[in-house]
């Protein structure tokens, strides 16, 4: 049986506005709504470090977008990577992560974002780790101790500061900078440097 023409016409203007309301309109989870989920979830807030990754990234026990935990990845520092498969430990990576696993694991620890930037391109939550709530940061005793570089390669609030701490560590050769072979250094560092 034939369809009347008025019938396959209506048919294709509703099909067409369909796609036209979905191609002007932004999916409901945006950018702008994941932070402000971000910070309502974790800002400011207390959790406990179920795993430790390596010297820079840690789980909390908070699941996560159908994951069973939070990944975060400390903002504004870089610790040596530990090896995974074919590569290798980086120099100082497995004190690094020691020293991590020390002072993190099974503790209860403050997260607080900044204002903008939550995410990294993993979809790791980026988060500044506080001992306890306004004490010590771990991401600025990460420097301060020589496990982790500060890394000036994102904006964030507190790059000056860690620039400074970093500069301090290095002077007093602390850490990773007691004998980092200059082939260890991160490759966005080595970057950096070459003249």
């Amino acid at each position: 049986m034939r369809k009347p023409l008025g019938a396959i016409i209506l048919a294709v203007a509703l099909s067409l506005g369909v796609y036209y309301q979905r191609s002007i309109h932004p999916p409901l989870v945006t950018e702008r709504t994941v932070r402000s989920d971000d910070h309502d979830r974790y800002h400011d807030r207390p959790f406990r470090v179920v795993h430790v990754v390596d010297g820079d990234t840690v789980d909390i026990d908070e699941p996560d977008r159908g994951k069973p935990k939070t990944r975060i990845r400390l903002w504004g520092v870089d610790s040596p990577e530990v090896g995974h498969g074919r590569n290798a430990d980086m120099h100082f990576g497995p004190e690094a992560k020691t020293f991590a696993e020390e002072t993190l694991a099974g503790q209860t620890v403050w997260i607080v974002l900044a204002p903008n930037d939550t995410r990294d391109k993993f979809d790791r939550l980026l988060a500044y780790v506080f001992l306890e709530r306004g004490g010590t940061m771990f991401n600025e005793l990460l420097i301060e101790q020589g496990f982790a570089y500060a890394d000036p390669r994102f904006h964030h609030p507190y790059d000056d500061a860690f620039t400074t701490i970093e500069k301090r560590a290095q002077r007093t050769k602390i850490g990773l900078w007691s004998a980092v072979p200059a082939d260890q250094l991160p490759s966005w560092r080595q970057r950096a440097e070459r003249p």
